[in-house]
């Protein structure tokens, strides 16, 4: 395969599927964590390398006859050169578009996690040629088959501030936005949760991939069920698992799955299953759920900001109650519909200028 963000937490579980289930990885995909990358260059021995910095190539270990590229550039270079039909993308951030695009052009079979492709590009993006692999847009191609839906539900944890004092939350640092409740994911993500525009993104993914506006979010906190769909009848069913990533990539890599691979699931737990809605007081900008919904190309600004804003937060720049402030002035500012990629790609690089002026 070839795998876009191998370092990550979704790269290193799609790692040990293909160790568990001895399937070769053609291309490895890495930003700066290089001692990792380098164990596992050693391990899959891959042919073709792609770091982001072509200054640290030295770091690297490589095998003979590999080939190694650098930054975007070398991402699509790879898609190119490579000899595998399968792409796992998993890379962070707006990054992830180009080779979303690319990959799908080259008739490529594309195992999407790359939230930033559809929020972003879903215009630009034929989302039934795409294998979702998040756990929620999982879930609900698990459930959906061919059946007719009246509403989907996704859920989430409620992040680092579901139980934080109201007025307190403004005032919150980096720090204590990274103490995710449930799980250890990356800092972007785990911001992102606290804020709920990874729900947010979501919500817009759900959108493209299942072609509906009927799609909504609510908070269960032992992140046990992922997905929920509503059918005509009035019925609903639930994807209920353990939390574990390796589910919806072993669907996605293996095409099937016919032996347990998660821990069971203690049915006793279920016992405090419930449900809630996500309030907008302690979540400001769930007030922006139906807007994109009805405007999806509104995803291009929410994610350009969002991006700027977040990365301002972790370096100490501002304070938690200030990211929303970005994303609402630069949605104030920017609501054209981009006629093409290239204007797409334009509009991305204009939003930012304004919320780093912000």
């Amino acid at each position: 395969m070839i795998l876009l963000g191998s370092t990550g937490s979704i790269g290193q579980n799609a790692l040990s599927l293909a160790r568990d289930f001895h399937l070769p990885v053609e291309v490895l995909v890495a930003g700066h964590n290089l001692s990792l990358l380098n164990a596992q260059i050693a391990e899959f021995q891959p042919k073709i390398i792609v770091i982001a910095d072509s200054s640290r190539a030295s770091e690297l270990s490589l095998p003979k006859d590999s080939k190694l590229l650098f930054g975007e550039e070398g991402i699509i270079e790879s898609l190119h050169l490579a000899q595998s039909s399968f792409v796992l993308n998993a890379l962070v951030g707006f990054l992830g578009l180009r080779p979303t695009l690319e990959s799908l052009r080259l008739g490529k079979t594309l195992a999407l996690a790359n939230k930033e492709s559809l929020v972003a590009g879903g215009s630009f993006v034929d989302a039934s040629k795409i294998i979702p692999v998040d756990s929620e847009h999982f879930s609900l191609w698990f459930l959906k088959s061919d059946k007719p839906f009246s509403r989907l539900f996704i859920t989430a944890s409620g992040g680092a501030f579901r139980d934080t004092p109201l007025e307190e939350i403004p005032l919150q640092k980096a720090q204590a936005a990274l103490r995710h409740p449930n799980w250890s994911m990356g800092r972007k993500i785990t911001v992102d949760s606290a804020t709920m525009v990874n729900k947010l993104f979501e919500i817009l993914e759900a959108r493209w991939l299942f072609n509906t506006k009927s799609v909504d979010a609510l908070i269960e906190r032992n992140s046990l069920v992922h997905a929920l769909i509503g059918y005509p009848d009035g019925s609903f069913s639930a994807h209920i698992a353990q939390a574990d990533m390796r589910l919806p990539l072993a669907y996605a890599m293996l095409g099937k799955l016919d032996q347990p691979l998660c821990p069971p699931l203690e049915l006793e737990r279920l016992a405090a299953l419930s449900f809630e809605p996500i309030n907008p007081a302690r979540y400001p900008l769930w007030n922006l759920k139906e807007e994109l919904l009805v405007h999806p190309w509104l995803g291009i600004t929410l994610n350009a900001a969002n991006e700027v804003a977040v990365e301002k937060f972790l370096e100490g720049k501002i304070l938690f109650g200030e990211i929303p402030r970005y994303i609402e002035r630069s949605l104030e500012r920017f609501s054209m519909i981009p006629a093409s990629i290239e204007e797409l790609f334009a509009l991305d690089s204009e939003v930012r200028q304004f919320a780093h002026r912000l």
